[in-house]
Order: structure tokens, then C-alpha cells, then sequence
């Protein structure tokens, strides 16, 4: 399973082998949500929520 730090701890930050660009894993020490941002090396960058991404839980929790 690859390896890499996480870009807000520098703790390791194991990654499925069979991962894609663009799913996010959580590390494990800090809790921080990233999003895989490059694969070969595996690289990480921290998952920013966007407007579609809020829109859509809110949608989740209508009163």
C-alpha cells in the first residue's frame, strides 16, 4: 500500500493502490480530509469543500 505525508501533519498517509486522481482518503493522525492530487508519485493536497459539495449536503438535511 503507497505512502505518502500528509500535507498538514507530514504524518504517513497510507493510500490505496487501486486509488484515483481526485478521491479523497483521510489521515488517520490529524483527521484532515485530502484529496489525491497526483499518482505517480502519490501526492496529496488538502480537500477543499466547494459550493456544489455544500449544496448537496444541504440537500441532505432539508426542514
Amino acid at each position: 500500500m503507497p505512502t505518502t505525508a500528509c500535507p498538514e501533519c507530514s504524518e504517513d498517509v497510507y493510500v490505496d493502490a487501486d486509488s484515483e486522481q481526485g478521491d479523497t482518503v483521510t489521515c488517520d493522525e490529524c483527521g484532515t480530509d485530502l484529496e489525491i492530487v497526483g499518482l505517480d508519485p502519490i501526492e496529496l493536497d488538502i480537500h477543499e469543500e466547494d459550493a456544489d459539495d455544500f449544496k448537496e449536503d444541504a440537500d441532505e438535511y432539508e426542514y
